[in-house]
C-alpha cells in the first residue's frame, strides 16, 4: 500500500438500521486515502465518476473505474483504496430491502439509468424523512439494482501459503516473463501440482490469472491518464498492438474506446 495514503474515516450511513430509510447516500472527493478493512449491516453500492478505487473483498481484488460499480452485501469485510483524486458516490441499502439483491460481492458494468437514479437519491436533502415520490425513486433504484450482473474485471487471491507467495511475486514484478515452471521450482512443487492449485484456489489457470493481473493494472493506469504506448511497454508487451489485442479480447473494446467511454462518464 502507498505510504503516502491517508486513513479515510468510515461513513456511518452503513451502520444505520432503519427500514423507514431504505436507501442512504453521499458523495465526496477523496485523494490518496485508504478506508481500513471493515463491514456494516447495510449493503453498499460504490461508484466513482472520476478516478480509480482498489477494493479488497475477502479473497478478491477489484479495480473499480468510472465504467463500473461495485456491489458489497451487508456484513462483508472490505477495504477500499482511493487512487489520486476520486469523485466517490456511495449508497447504503437497509437490510430489510435486500431480499431481491445479490448475496455476493462483485463489480459490474453500471448503466446510465442506474447512475442517474443513484445521483438523484444522493441529492435528496431530507434523508431522514423521504417523501412518497422519493420513496418511489428508491423503489425503482432497488428494482434496477436487482438486475446487475458480475463483470470479469476482478483478481482472485488465496489464503494458501505457497500460492500467496507466488501471487506476491507476480504482483511485485508484473512484467515478469517467467513461466509457471519457474514458480513451481522455487515453491518446491511440480508444475502439474501448481497448475491444479491455481485452478482449485483461483478458479483459473496460471496464464489467465497473469493476464487478468495485467488487465487490471492497465485499467488502473488508463484511469491515471497514462498513454496506451507507455502502459503496453510497462506491462511487458513488445508491441502496442499486442497489448491492444489482449485488452480487446478480454473487455470487448480497445483501450482507446475504453478511454472515450471513461471521458463520457466524467461529465456527470
Amino acid at each position: 500500500m502507498n505510504n503516502e495514503n491517508q486513513t479515510y474515516l468510515i461513513v456511518d450511513y452503513g451502520f444505520q438500521i432503519n427500514p423507514s430509510l431504505p436507501v442512504l447516500g453521499y458523495t465526496e472527493i477523496i485523494t490518496n486515502a485508504v478506508c481500513a478493512s471493515h463491514s456494516h449491516p447495510r449493503a453498499q453500492l460504490l461508484y466513482a465518476t472520476n478516478g480509480v478505487m482498489n477494493v479488497v473483498v475477502e479473497n478478491q481484488i477489484w479495480v473499480v473505474n468510472p465504467l463500473q460499480g461495485l456491489w458489497i452485501p451487508g456484513g462483508i469485510e472490505h477495504q477500499v483504496s482511493f487512487q489520486k483524486n476520486v469523485k466517490l458516490y456511495s449508497v447504503f441499502i437497509d437490510s430489510s430491502f435486500i431480499h431481491n439483491l445479490p448475496s455476493i460481492s462483485f463489480s459490474f458494468d453500471i448503466s446510465v439509468f442506474l447512475k442517474q437514479l443513484m445521483f438523484k437519491i444522493i441529492s435528496f436533502e431530507n434523508n431522514e424523512n423521504p417523501t412518497l415520490s422519493q420513496k418511489r425513486i428508491m423503489d425503482v433504484f432497488l428494482d434496477e439494482l436487482a438486475l446487475i450482473e458480475p463483470s470479469s474485471t476482478f483478481l482472485p487471491t488465496s489464503n494458501h501459503a505457497k500460492l500467496q507467495n507466488i501471487i506476491s511475486l507476480l504482483m511485485d514484478d508484473i512484467t515478469s516473463k517467467y513461466t509457471i515452471d519457474h514458480y513451481a521450482n522455487i515453491s518446491f512443487m511440480s508444475t502439474r501440482t501448481l497448475s491444479r492449485l491455481f485452478i482449485k484456489e483461483l478458479g483459473m489457470n496460471f496464464s489467465d490469472w497473469r493476464i487478468r493481473l495485467k488487465l487490471l493494472e492497465a485499467i488502473k493506469r488508463l484511469g491515471e491518464k497514462q498513454s496506451i504506448k507507455e502502459i503496453a511497454f510497462d506491462l511487458g508487451y513488445e508491441t502496442t498492438s499486442a497489448f491492444i489485442f489482449m485488452f480487446k479480447k478480454n473487455l470487448g473494446k480497445t483501450p482507446s474506446n475504453y478511454i472515450l467511454e471513461n471521458q463520457m462518464n466524467e461529465v456527470f
